[in-house]
């Protein structure tokens, strides 16, 4: 189906104005921003589902764009972010050639979430990996070599993912998706060895276990307003291609997504810079997406991409919050800073909203779809290896990693706005920053509270809220495995209880945490390997090439020797004396030289091969 709205990709028309930004003077660059991405909203709710438009490249039928659920709830909030995080760049003092960067990725962001087939995908997959990476580069100091290791894992990743690719279409024929006109009879990415290729190479953008280190080593470098940027699209591009190459779920992922949530909200309690706690935590809660995905169950998925919105909601306000502190104070590290609630109010409140729908609280966006993710695993997935009581394995998990959430936004509140003081005197946001994080700070309340079980259904219709739009009706028990009701009782003292022991558990730990230093990572370990192993390859492989250079050195200089004094040669060697005729010394001499050259040839040839 191809309409007016279709004609031209998303995401071929916000790289166009990316360049515009880039190039207008800073403030006409930044309204284009904000106009086009509100444009672009106002777009994803308008164009029908099913709209594509197909053409052929290279000889391959491919698709450029493409709607339907899914792709329609990432465009919807993307768009979202573009607006606010263009106005707090503005705010932040960005200057149009970042801003023309950040909105280059975010353009490519959209090219992957709407293309059609995976030969699209792959081509915006790997230009958001290089706008992404000249983001980071462009605040230079510290953040080039940040950016350059993210670029070589983002360069890996897509590597493996290319080669998934690859292998399913000599397995399928197509690179379409299975759900477009034309596409395979089975959706996903083949099974065996093209899956699992795919699931790292993917895995390496959600931040997978042991995948993870260039989150926390990135996104604290750049420019403030960049981070909001970065903190939004690799991730959840990433968890959108994971459910494209899973669409049924496997029970890894959902392991995998289980220890995510886990490790990241541990290595967040570590920290003590800002920007690298949450860092961690977008590991974390990406964590619960992933399970979704790989628990397979409408009612899981569809919790998935409601975590998907709601994450980007408040993990942006989360950073712009950060960012404002930043601004403001020019320290990043908890340490240095305290009682800035009274100083910065506006700040502050924007950072309890966030930091409560991180955390899942009730009343607030989290809350909705961590409990679906939650609900599906323990309604629509097995007990596992490790049931304690009625929780199932991965269902602790994800629970554990809810306590582990509140203890670390405790910390970041306690010491940055609510323990001690600050000296000197520090100014709150600005009124464009203000702006942005009271807009999405009202969004994440919005999104709690505006659900079809919500105390203020009487009031404010569910159909307005995060559910209008999921891809699967969690409230119709002809679509989910287990109808969701979000205000329940259980639910409600499940997202309590929580909160009471991630404070019972900062009371316990928050002595022995402020002695802990910086605690290495598993990059500690590879980052060393690699270096050293690094140099120990390239001085082997040096000495070695010197070694055979000396002697093929040592044989040309014998070779000469012989040709031009086969006399003596010959006499070294033993062959015959000073009378002897000399026909037969340079006979033998030529042929001394004759092997000599073959074996030097046949060294040559090996080398080079």
């Amino acid at each position: 189906m191809t309409t007016g709205l279709t004609m031209v990709p998303p995401g071929v028309v916000l790289l166009a104005v990316a360049i515009l930004v880039a190039l207008l003077p800073r403030k006409a660059g930044h309204a284009l921003g904000v106009g086009a991405s509100a444009v672009t909203l106002a777009w994803m709710w308008l164009v029908p589902d099913g709209a594509h438009l197909q053409t052929e490249f290279l000889g391959f039928s491919t698709v450029l764009f493409n709607v339907d659920e899914f792709s329609r709830l990432m465009g919807i909030i993307f768009a979202v972010t573009g607006v606010v995080a263009v106005l707090y760049s503005y705010a932040s003092e960005a200057d149009g050639v970042q801003t023309g960067f950040a909105f280059s990725y975010l353009a490519s962001s959209f090219g992957a979430v709407f293309a059609g087939d995976w030969l699209t995908l792959i081509f915006f997959w790997e230009l958001m990996a290089v706008t992404s990476t000249l983001l980071v580069w462009y605040y230079r100091g510290k953040a080039v070599r940040a950016g350059y290791r993210y670029a070589i894992f983002h360069g890996i990743g897509g590597t493996l993912l290319m080669a998934a690719i690859l292998q399913t279409y000599v397995a399928k024929g197509t690179f379409l998706f299975a759900s477009v006109p034309g596409g395979p009879e089975v959706a996903g990415i083949t099974a065996g060895l093209p899956a699992a290729l795919a699931a790292v190479g993917i895995g390496v953008n959600v931040g997978f276990i042991g995948l993870h280190t260039w989150l926390p080593d990135t996104y604290p470098r750049p420019h403030i307003a960049a981070s909001v940027f970065l903190c939004v699209f690799t991730t959840k591009t990433g968890v959108y291609g994971m459910y494209r190459a899973f669409p049924d779920g496997h029970i890894a992922l959902a392991y995998m997504g289980g220890g995510m949530a886990v490790f990241g909200a541990t290595y967040a309690l570590f920290q003590n810079d800002m920007r690298r706690l949450l860092s961690y935590h977008i590991q974390s809660q990406v964590g619960y997406m992933i399970a979704g995905v790989g628990i397979g169950s409408a009612l899981s998925q569809a919790g998935a991409f409601a975590h998907v919105f709601n994450h980007i909601l408040y993990k942006g306000l989360l950073f712009m919050t950060a960012g404002v502190v930043i601004y403001r104070t020019g320290e990043e590290s908890l340490k240095k800073l305290g009682g800035l609630a009274r100083k910065m109010p506006i700040t502050a409140g924007a950072f309890t909203i966030a930091a409560l729908s991180i955390a899942g609280f009730p009343g607030f966006n989290g809350f909705v779809s961590k409990g679906i993710i939650i609900s599906g695993s323990h309604y629509t997935f097995g007990a596992g290896p490790l049931p304690i009581g009625e929780f199932h394995t991965l269902e602790w998990l994800l629970l554990l990693g809810g306590i582990g959430t509140f203890m670390s936004f405790i910390k970041f509140g306690y010491y940055a706005f609510f323990h001690g003081s600050y000296d000197g005197d520090v100014e709150d946001a600005n009124r464009g920053q203000s702006i942005a994080m009271i807009a999405v700070a009202a969004l994440c309340v919005f999104y709690g509270i505006v659900v079809p079980t919500s105390p203020l259904a009487s009031v404010i219709p569910g159909d307005l809220g995060l559910f209008s739009i999921l891809p699967f009706d969690v409230t119709s028990d002809v679509v989910v495995e287990k109808v969701y009701k979000t205000y329940t009782v259980d639910h409600i003292v499940e997202g309590v209880v929580l909160g009471v022991l991630g404070l019972i558990g900062f009371a316990l730990t928050k002595k022995p945490l402020s002695k802990l230093g910086r605690v290495p990572d598993i990059d500690a370990i590879y980052n060393r390997g690699i270096f050293y192993g690094g140099r120990g390859l390239v001085v082997g492989v040096t000495e070695l090439w010197a070694g055979v250079d000396r002697a093929v050195m040592r044989t040309v200089a014998a070779a000469k020797r012989v040709g031009t004094d086969p006399q003596s040669t010959a006499r070294r060697l033993g062959y015959g004396s000073a009378d002897q005729p000399v026909v037969l010394r340079a006979g033998i001499g030529r042929s001394v030289f004759v092997l000599v050259a073959l074996v030097s040839l046949a060294l040559a040839v090996l080398l080079l091969a």
